[in-house]
């Protein structure tokens, strides 16, 4: 057990921002302001100061701030990340035996009573302060024979309690008997992206502009402008590396493959190579650098997939056998998820004796992609490898690459997924697929913005996934879709689609009652037709527009939900934090019928006044209305639109400034 100093009396405890103890760091962006509060105290009625201590992970030195007391014991401070990279914060209080001084000779003052000791006191206070004060320390000794001197006992406290010498004698405290916080608490600091961001997922396989041919990288490069033009930033690839052939599954997951079926790319690994090799039919690595160059031209990234699984025909299966788990008659485990089976894909051993040389052929796969400038890496099924490794590979990147983002793909248990972030994932895949009803949305994103998940757990918002097509979606036909893309876009600051399957609306379930498409493209090529006049692109590239235009939007944390009298109708507003941005939106949760309520407003939520006119608007349409009071009359009609993002000015323009008053 470390030895006490029993004279060190103050107590700091309750701090927070704190994750398990300090166990995982918290989750910023460069430019934020970190606010901490703690519980600092002493015995007896001594003053106390406190200071927030910060520095970057490769510091030596400790920068500070003061804190402030904002009520039962309870003190307040906060600074500012300049960069990204890791920083680390902790703080240190102490009894202020100027300021307790001070203090007291106020109050003997008040008393009438004696004070010649106390100014004594006072000055030898000074000129202790005046030991460390370097070029100071003459008006602090200065100070201290004024309070020495023969002039009237009145003259010498007026002195003593001029506030800028207790702002001087601040500057120089003693510390010696300090209190210093148990832990060093960590931040993982990102870049912008980590918090908001548009992803698109597409398979490039099928981007040929010929129906039945092999899409190339080249294919996927010609698709670029027409992501882009929808405004998304996150372009998304599944597998890129070579499919094996043994077991290799068919169409609509179909145990036997024919002749000229594809595969999966997930089932990773082949001839031609493994997790860092390229598909030969995409092209070479060359090509794959012209495809990321071409994105970034167009403001968007490549996000690629990292599945860490293997075929029979990766080449780790041969020359590391030790790395997979085999079955008493010397078979290797295949993957399942029973009643799934995956025949073409072989899991790793997370236990084996070699975990060390498994653990470093892993994140040497990642550490390669990020050598060829990935920067974001979609991680499928975290959930099944060790936590212990994540948490090793993810630090393990980002001291190298410290912009790296990483995305979990775990839809599991919450505790898991939760788990997952803490360990290092800077965003994380969520529930909101299932989650349809208003009581269910509002539920589960208080959980994620208003509750202290929100400190290690960015959510990325997917109505749909190659994986997942849910019922919402299978029978509300297009109103179904847009109304769940105006979700995902406004409740979340990142989220994504899988498309063109999202824009032009595939809904044909594998069977009834399943989220699996017919005729998957997990499985097949896709060919589509993307100039259709039933296709959503007009509205993505509408809302992305909007959310690209409102910072409320690119934040989660100012999430308020509205009442309403009508269970399919949702409200729920965004603000930035000097309200000069306020977006409210009003969605219809039912894509067959049209819906009519009243929202009651949360006015002081969006800055407003009751007895104020504001105006109100509508981003989508191009309309503008006023409005005065919280409660407000809503008719949402799905075959026009799914809802109304509508942006708040709290100041009214004259009325020549309204084009419906000229």
């Amino acid at each position: 057990m470390q030895a006490t100093d029993g004279r060190v009396r103050v107590v700091i405890g309750g701090v927070r921002p704190e994750i398990d103890c300090g166990e995982f760091p918290i989750k910023r962006i460069a430019g934020d302001r970190v606010v901490v509060e703690a519980d600092i105290f002493a015995d007896g009625n001594d003053e106390l100061e406190a200071r927030l201590l910060y520095r970057r992970a490769s510091d030596q030195d400790w920068s500070e701030t003061a804190m402030r007391p904002i009520g039962n014991d309870r003190w307040t401070g906060e600074f500012t990340l300049a960069e990204i990279g890791r920083w680390y914060y902790t703080i240190e209080g102490w009894i202020s035996r100027f300021n307790t001084w001070r203090n007291d000779l106020s109050k003997r003052l008040a008393a009438r009573q004696d004070i010649s000791v106390d100014l004594l006191i006072g000055a030898d206070l000074l000129e202790a302060a005046a030991a460390g004060a370097g070029d100071e320390a003459g008006a602090l000794r200065a100070a201290a024979r004024a309070l020495r001197s023969d002039a009237p006992a009145a003259e010498r406290a007026a002195a003593a309690l001029e506030p800028g010498l207790a702002e001087l004698a601040a500057r120089y405290p003693d510390r010696s008997l300090a209190a210093r916080y148990g832990r060093e608490l960590a931040v993982v600091v990102d870049r912008e992206r980590a918090r908001f961001s548009a992803w698109y997922e597409l398979f490039p396989r099928s981007c040929s502009p010929v129906a039945g041919r092999h899409g190339t990288f080249q294919d996927c490069e010609a698709r670029l402008d027409y992501v882009a033009g929808m405004g998304f930033d996150v372009l998304y690839l599944p597998p890129i590396h070579p499919i094996g052939r043994a077991f290799r599954k068919g169409r609509n997951n179909a145990p036997m493959a024919g002749p000229d079926d594809v595969g999966s790319p997930w089932a990773i690994g082949g001839p031609e190579g493994g997790h860092t090799a390229i598909h030969p039919q995409l092209g070479t690595l060359e090509d794959f650098q012209r495809l990321r160059r071409a994105a970034e031209a167009r403001g968007m990234e490549i996000a690629l997939d990292i599945a860490f699984q293997c075929t029979p025909d990766h080449p780790w299966v041969r020359e590391h056998p030790e790395w997979f788990r085999r079955r008493p008659d010397g078979t290797i485990q295949y993957a399942e998820n029973p009643p799934k089976k995956y025949q073409d894909i072989y899991p790793l051993d997370f236990e084996t004796p070699a975990w060390r040389e498994l653990w470093d052929a892993l994140c040497g796969v990642m550490l390669y992609w990020a050598d060829q400038g990935v920067r974001i890496f979609r991680v499928d099924n975290p959930h099944t490898k060790a936590f212990a490794f994540w948490a090793w590979a993810i630090e393990t990147v980002k001291t190298r690459y410290p912009d790296v983002i990483f995305l979990s793909e775990a839809f599991t248990r919450p505790k898991v997924m939760y788990r997952l972030a803490k360990l290092g994932f800077t965003q994380s895949y969520t529930y909101f697929t299932w989650r349809n009803t208003a009581a269910e949305l509002a539920e589960y994103f208080r959980e994620l913005t208003a509750t202290s998940v929100r400190e290690f757990f960015r959510p990325n918002l997917w109505p749909n996934t190659p994986d997942i097509l849910h019922e919402v979606l299978q029978t509300g036909g297009r109103p179904a879709f847009a109304l769940r893309l105006l979700l995902a876009a406004t409740l979340g600051a990142s989220y994504g689609i899988y498309g063109p399957a999202y824009e032009l609306g595939d809904r044909e379930p594998r069977e009834p009652g399943s989220e699996e498409y017919l005729d998957s493209e997990k499985y097949e090529l896709k060919h589509r037709e993307l100039d259709v006049p039933h296709s959503l692109r007009p509205f993505i590239a509408a809302v992305n527009g909007i959310r690209r235009a409102n910072p409320a939007l690119q934040r989660d944390w100012s999430l308020r939900f509205h009442e309403t009298d009508d269970l399919a109708l949702l409200a729920y507003s965004k603000a930035t934090e000097d309200r000069s941005n306020v977006i409210l939106v009003l969605v219809n949760l039912d894509p067959c019928h049209p819906q009519s309520g009243d929202v009651t407003l949360d006015l002081p939520a969006l800055g407003l006044e009751p007895e104020r006119t504001f105006e109100v608007e509508d981003l989508l349409e191009g309309e503008r209305e006023l409005w005065q009071g919280a409660r407000h009359p809503v008719t949402l009609d799905p075959t026009r639109a799914p809802g109304r993002i509508l942006r708040l000015h709290a100041r009214l323009r004259t009325e020549r400034d309204f084009d419906y008053f000229a």
